[in-house]
């Protein structure tokens, strides 16, 4: 379900510069950093780029999701990591992104992970963003 503008909690402000070719920076300075295409699409490579970017975000968000599902469980994610793989390829209309999420669980049995990776899945705000747009697959 959507949220209104009225349930807004924080609202995160970057701008971009040049695009793919540039610079990105948040309104309060914490995120300030040259971007270029990958060395794989042309660029130099030289900065980070968007897709960098995007798996960072969605990693980090896919972590707090687990850890929300684990705590709703009560299981034990201490030691845990998520791994986001953002790929980029033409398609049909130009451009498309594919996105491959792994988690490491330790204290967990393969099948509770799995589990909770799923739940994970259906709480993470960037999961629910993607759903139905881009294929996420869950490994």
């Amino acid at each position: 379900m959507p949220i209104t503008q009225s349930d807004v909690l924080y609202t995160a402000v970057a701008t971009a510069e040049n695009g793919r070719d540039g610079r990105v920076a948040t309104d309060d300075g914490r995120l300030d950093v040259v971007v270029n295409p990958p060395k794989e699409m042309g660029g130099s490579g030289a900065g980070t780029n968007p897709e960098q970017l995007f798996a960072a975000g969605y990693s980090a968000c896919f972590q707090g999701a687990l850890g929300v599902v684990a705590r709703q469980e009560g299981a034990d994610v201490s030691g845990s990591t998520v791994t986001a793989k953002v790929g980029i390829g033409k398609n049909e209309d130009g451009f498309g992104i594919i996105v491959e999420i792994s988690a490491s669980i330790p204290r967990a049995s393969a099948e509770v992970a799995r589990e909770l990776v799923e739940k994970a899945h259906q709480v993470c705000p960037y999961s629910k963003a993607t759903r139905g747009n881009i294929t996420v697959t869950l490994v």
